[in-house]
């Protein structure tokens, strides 16, 4: 099977990739040398206390996201997105020439416009850098190129992060660091240009220069599409989330585990590690499409080992500190831990990949880059409340472990308001979690199933979980007609209710409801959603093909809408089947993380889809075998 790696080998990817994983680089690189030079040598350069010289240079580089957020989104759907990249990087050039005026003048504030034009650079990029991808790639591979960009810009962090504070240490540092930086915009321009074009989705765009009425503009946009706000609050949120725990490592390293420099290192390259882990990891699990399962799962992690890691944290600090690196790797639940931080960062990277992925699939094209505008704005602004928080909460008292306990419950809190508001995370995480935990998932054919408009959707039924098993492989929301016996099934109908699908009984049952159904099914198709039957009308007993009913032809005649044939092999023997007696009534091992398999055919049209017909698709499709 491949995998998000094989995108390093082709040119519409790999050169973007190399020239945003040394703008991360490069970003870091000169913001932490700058820290570190102020904070050691502070009376060299002004009066202003260490301290406060950090939270300046921090509040420096972040307000640009405020101020120029959205007119970079404006230019990104406007003009070429690579053209774009390229300039931005002449301009990432010009501002380490600054920044080599500023040492050798030896004049703070050349040095703070310095970082304050790296932050413009940064906040032009963020929009081209998320609009370029669902341009370059495939639907089956947005998922590994966010997980590729992901874990490329942690480890960016990390590695610029370390080499700014070597550079910092050494002789004539402020020369080094200048150069250093140059020569990284450097390479990054000379990968930019190998960059496909990437043409504007909005050419004739007017931009409008108001920075604050187009901001409020572009939120407006992607309030449009609620999942996509719900996606952009959650990204946010995470940032928030993150940046609060890396915002204390110095302080959790030095008067928590009584180490130094070495100590904090250490915490940052784990969690870097997990989240670069979980990003890769999250195209495997979720079959190298959208899923949208995987940010509850996130989610549990981030509440789970947050706390976890609050609880690992010794009571007080070593009697020994400060302790080398080995000394505090030595200490009693050191590892625990640790292994709390790579949860911690894995589980992130559950969460966040499929947010960004969703954010880019499902926001509209002429607003793409000004969504992402939008988000790269409110990440901003999390990110400061957060701060500004944890720093309330810490002058009132609280240890950094109970800070972080707090966070993980907030975190807790946050996932249950956003699913709530979208059950589709949810039901998508029980879903993922009910068919991946029992089933190992084969497809094939999907490319069959229509990426927009109607269709009905016809399949054997084998199992008391075909639509789970359907609704896993398929992307898109399905209504799926099913009996209301098993629509009223316990845990089940919980995913059935909120997933709208149509429960349906036999005219000698209940009229009534048969037809609500069929006026159900009619209106869906007429609002272009996919509705899924099973015109078998029952659970085969004997693991045959039962004759199909009826019910498809009048389905056709009111909606005339293309049939897609499908077929569910290797749930029959199942614990949810009713081979050798009713469903659940094998040992819960039977069938246990068994092969199953969904084929799909090439769609019908409503003219042609005859109900023998359709069964003799159906029949054909469940006999193939690989």
């Amino acid at each position: 099977m491949s995998t998000q790696f094989h995108l390093l080998r082709e040119r519409r990817f790999l050169p973007f990739f190399v020239t945003q994983f040394l703008g991360a680089f490069n970003d870091n690189l000169f913001k932490n040398a700058l820290v570190v030079v102020l904070t050691f040598q502070a009376t060299r350069w002004t009066t202003i206390r260490p301290e406060l010289l950090a939270n300046l240079a921090a509040g420096l580089f972040i307000l640009p996201y405020f101020l120029f957020s959205a007119s970079a989104g404006q230019l990104a759907d406007k003009y070429d997105k690579a053209r774009l990249t390229r300039l931005v990087k002449l301009l990432e050039m010009l501002i380490m020439g600054v920044a080599l005026a500023g040492f050798l003048l030896h004049t703070l504030m050349v040095l703070f416009v310095a970082l304050f034009l790296l932050g413009c650079h940064s906040t032009l990029f963020g929009p081209v850098k998320y609009a370029l991808l669902p341009q370059h790639l495939r639907e089956d591979e947005l998922v590994g190129g966010n997980a590729l960009v992901e874990a490329g810009t942690f480890v960016a962090i990390l590695l610029g992060t370390l080499a700014g504070g070597l550079l910092a240490g050494m002789d004539s540092a402020e020369r080094w660091i200048a150069v250093a930086g140059f020569l990284v915009a450097a390479t990054g321009y000379l990968s930019s240009r190998a960059i496909p074009a990437a043409p504007p989705p909005a050419p004739t765009l007017r931009i409008h220069p108001n920075p604050f009425t187009e901001t409020w503009r572009n939120i407006g946009f992607a309030r449009q599409n609620r999942p996509v706000f719900l996606a952009i609050l959650g990204i946010s949120w995470f940032w928030l989330y993150g940046a609060l725990f890396l915002a204390q490592f110095p302080a959790f390293a030095k008067n928590v585990l009584g180490g130094g420099e070495g100590t904090v290192t250490l915490l940052l390259a784990v969690f870097t590690v997990g989240i670069g882990l979980g990003s890769l990891l999250c195209e495997r699990l979720s079959g190298g499409h959208l899923e949208i399962g995987l940010v509850p799962f996130g989610s549990i992690g981030l509440t789970l080992f947050g706390l976890d890691l609050a609880l690992a944290a010794p009571a007080g600090v070593p009697a020994a500190a400060p302790l080398a690196l080995s000394g505090v790797l030595a200490q009693p639940g050191t590892l625990r831990l640790l292994v709390a931080l790579l949860m911690l960062g894995i589980f992130g990277g559950f969460f966040i990949v499929p947010l960004y992925a969703m954010m880019q699939s499902r926001s509209a094209v002429g607003h793409r880059a000004r969504v992402i505008a939008a988000n790269n704005i409110l990440n901003a602004l999390f990110m400061v409340v957060g701060a500004l928080g944890a720093a309330a909460l810490l002058a009132a008292g609280l240890s950094i472990p109970a800070l972080f306990a707090a966070a993980a419950v907030m975190n807790a809190a946050v996932a249950l308001f956003i699913y709530r508001l979208v059950p589709e995370f949810l039901l998508r995480f029980i879903i993922w979690l009910l068919v991946h935990s029992v089933y190992r998932l084969r497809t094939e054919g999907l490319p069959h199933l229509p990426s927009e408009g109607p269709a009905v959707l016809v399949c054997n039924h084998v199992s008391f979980v075909d639509a789970l098993v359907i609704a896993a492989a398929c992307r898109r929301p399905i209504r799926f007609v099913m009996d209301h016996r098993i629509f009223r099934w316990p845990v089940l109908s919980f995913v059935f209710r909120h997933s709208r699908a149509i429960p349906i009984a036999p005219a000698r049952e209940d009229t009534a409801m048969m037809e609500a159904a069929f006026d159900q099914v009619a209106a869906a198709l007429a609002e272009g959603e996919l509705v899924a039957i099973f015109p078998e009308g029952q659970i085969t007993r004997d693991g045959e093909l039962n004759a199909f009913r009826p019910g498809i032809r009048r389905i056709l005649a009111a909606s005339p809408v293309p049939v897609i044939p499908m077929a569910l092999r290797g749930l029959w023997g199942s614990m949810f089947s009713r081979k050798d007696g009713p469903a659940l009534s094998r040992p819960l091992r039977r069938g246990l993380f068994n092969a199953i398999e969904l084929a799909v055919g090439a769609p019908l049209s409503p003219e042609s889809a005859t109900v023998e017909g359709l069964r003799a698709r159906v029949l054909a499709l469940r006999g193939e075998r690989r």
